[in-house]
């Protein structure tokens, strides 16, 4: 029990962590305060937009940017999307 406990507690600690270095979506109001360090884009076969949010949040985070803005968004058959990185 107690091992189950400290799994559990590991778990929601790291999901924790992993949140606050998670990049944020800004808009381009806020954005224009902020140093652009690069694009990334990213495509696929069906998704929603909260997808394509997650996604885009993931590679910006990898990339060590705190925030990013989408600044290009196609769907249909494949969708495509685009963000600015910044510090």
């Amino acid at each position: 029990m107690n091992v189950k406990n400290t799994l559990v507690a590991a778990s929601l600690l790291s999901m924790l962590s992993f949140g606050a270095f998670a990049a944020t979506s800004v808009n381009a109001d806020q954005a224009q305060n902020m140093q652009s360090v690069g694009t990334v884009s990213i495509s696929g076969v069906g998704s929603s937009p909260m997808d394509m949010h997650q996604k885009l949040e993931q590679k910006a985070t990898q990339e060590g940017a705190s925030s990013y803005r989408i600044i290009e968004a196609r769907s249909g058959d494949q969708w495509h999307a685009t963000a600015e990185l910044y510090k």
